[in-house]
Formats: C-alpha cells, structure tokens, sequence
C-alpha cells in the first residue's frame, strides 16, 4: 500500500506526464484524432490525411472507387452525422454513390458497396438524422432524395424532382425541417418542407428566394446559431447574408457584399463557402483569383466585416474547416494539391503552413474527428 507521500508524488507524476503528453503534436486529450478527406475527380479516389495538432498533415490512405472507370466532374463527399460512413458522388456513367465504412480508430476508409444516383450530382449531403441522401443535378437541373439503408449503402432514389436550371448545392436546415437548393442558372434557391419520418420533400410556400439576376447562386452555409445563412454567388463573385427564420425556413436578405480581392478585374468565378463551428469566421474560395476571402461575423447581426485575402491553390472549387476551428484546408483543381492554413483565433486572419500532394483534380475535403 502506497503512502500519502508516495500518492501525491505518484499523482504528480502521472499529471506532469499528462502535460507533456499534450505539448506533443499529435496528441490530443482523450487521444482523438482528426483526419481530412479529399475527394479527387481526376483519379476516381480519396485521399486520406491524418491532422496533427500542430497543422501538420500527414498521408494514411488512398481509397480507390470500386468498378469506377471514367473521371468525373468533381467528386463531392458527405459523411454520416454518426460518423461511421462516408459517402462519395460520382459523376461518370454509371452514376453511383460509393459508401465508405469509417474506421473509428484510424479513420481509414473500407468500400462497403455502391448505390445509385438520380444523375450527375455536383453536390450531395445527408440530412440531419442520417436517413437520406439529398443530392443536385446541374445539368440534369433536379434535385434527388435517396434513402440509406442500414449498412450506409444508398438505395434507389426515392424522390426526382425537376428544378430551375443548374441545381448545385441541396442542403437541409439546421433543425431538419427544411431542405434547400440553390439554382445557379435560375438565380433562385428553392425551399422543400422535409418529414423526416417520412423521408419525403415537398415545396414549400412560398417555393423560393429570388437572388439577383446573372448572380449565380452556388454554395451556402448556416450560421451554427441557426439564425443566419451564408449564400455565395458564382457568377458576380457576391457572399450575401440572410436572417433565417426557423419557423417558416424563411430567407430575409440583410447585407451583400463580395469574394472578389481588391483591385479584381475579369470574370468571378466563387465557388465554396464555409464558416467556423464558433460561427465567428466566415471564408469563401474564388477561382479566377485562386484567392480565399476571410470575413468576421458579427454574432449579433449576422453581418460581415471582410478581413482580407490570401492566395491559395490554383482553381480551389473546395476547402473546409477542421471540427476546432483551428485549421482551414483548400485544394485546387490545377494544382493537385491541398494547402494548410492556420486561423488566427483573435483576427481570423489565414497563415498559410504547409501545402501537401492529393489525387488528381481534388475538389471537395471533409473533416471529420474521431471518436
């Protein structure tokens, strides 16, 4: 039997080791691990990156798509709000959703079995409870609900519905009542009441939210809050910010402003848009510039205070935000590669740290943390 002296050394020990243990980087409190996912067109595959506490990533996969030949578009990702399934869009014939089992521990990743999509899907997303697959067609201008069954493979879609012209993004609200999607070409987001119990979309009324003509509405993103959305604009470069009624799924337009660099001449082009998990930092990606544009959010309000851009990978169609806020990685269609930035937590400010190779033609990454 220990001491009194002897258990208070040996306490102190084990704290002191404790410590240590977390100034290592790499090593987290509870040991959980982050990894980033990256969907890569151009090779048909994801490559899988292990985040390190210092930003350092490190490659532990390549997980090829099974029966897939011909390179897609994109390959936009999804991951189960359980986060025991990922799951990846392909958009050459024949178009599949190709489920991934999640390994808790090393986050790897083992192809379960492939289901089929309504069409080309630029983008795709499960609802709030996991049950389906919301999916958007930008040349088959419609928008797709599929069930998943029980083993995280995607059933036949269940729903197909017509759209205004380049559906791009489909995305549930917050509280899973609603599901949105965004048509590019129509310069309109379309709002659908969701029964979650049913599995079933209907439109509701009034059935969209009008943007300005020739904008290009493309990508958006709530508020954590859930009071406010984030909606960026393809075509003229536009970020707006909308007050979100929870009640009715009702968009209220409260500022405009833009992801174009100061001095920008030529065609915008944006393409993504994300917000940190603490819902201070706002960060959208535009093509023609290769640029990201970091914006302050105002929590009160909702409204944005652009901060400045920094140059990233050429043609970044894709970039997300690790679950602590602490890191943002974008990839770049020309580049083949993934760039690393620190955000500073005081300013929001991005720091560029390290740039690392991916597959070909990457244009969608997820984080996700594990356990």
């Amino acid at each position: 039997m220990l001491r009194p002296t002897h258990r208070i050394a040996r306490r102190a020990a084990i704290t002191t080791t404790l410590a240590f243990l977390t100034l290592i980087p790499g090593v987290r409190a509870g040991m959980a691990e982050t990894f980033a996912y990256v969907g890569n067109a151009g090779s048909n595959d994801i490559s899988v990156f292990k985040l390190a506490d210092n930003g350092e990533m490190t490659p532990v996969q390549t997980a090829t798509f099974a029966g897939v030949e011909k390179p897609g578009a994109s390959t936009p990702l999804a991951i189960t709000p359980d986060h025991r399934v990922l799951i990846a869009g392909v958009r050459s014939q024949p178009f599949l959703a190709v489920s991934f089992a999640i390994d808790p521990k090393s986050g790897q990743l083992s192809h379960i079995g492939n289901g089929p999509l309504a069409d080309s899907m630029a983008n795709i997303a499960t609802d709030r409870g996991g049950k389906v697959l919301f999916s958007a067609s930008y040349g088959g201008n419609k928008v797709a609900l599929n069930p998943l069954q029980a083993n995280g493979v995607v059933a036949e879609p269940k729903q197909v519905i017509p759209t205004g012209l380049n559906a791009h993004a489909f995305l549930p609200s917050p509280d899973n009542r609603f599901v949105f999607a965004t048509n590019l070409g129509s310069d309109q987001v379309l709002s659908f009441a969701f029964d979650a119990a049913a599995g079933t979309l209907t439109p509701s009324d009034p059935p969209s939210i009008k943007v300005p003509e020739k904008s290009g509405p493309r990508h958006f993103v709530f508020h954590p809050s859930g009071k406010f959305v984030y909606l960026i604009h393809e075509l003229n470069g536009d970020v707006a910010a909308f007050a979100y009624e929870a009640k009715s799924g009702a968009w209220d337009e409260i500022q405009r402003t833009t992801a174009l660099p100061d001095g920008f001449t030529g065609k915008p082009w944006a393409a993504d848009i994300h917000i940190t998990p603490d819902g201070r930092f706002l960060y959208a990606s535009e093509r023609t510039t290769n640029t990201l544009t970091a914006y302050k959010v105002d929590a009160t309000s909702g409204k944005l205070t652009t901060i400045g851009s920094v140059p990233t990978e050429k043609q970044p169609r894709g970039f997300n935000i690790d679950p602590s806020g602490r890191y943002l990685a974008a990839v770049g269609e020309l580049s083949d590669g993934m760039t690393v930035y620190a955000i500073d937590q005081s300013s929001g400010a991005l720091a560029k740290q390290k740039s690392y190779p991916t597959g070909k033609k990457p244009s969608w990454v997820e984080f996700l943390t594990l356990p």
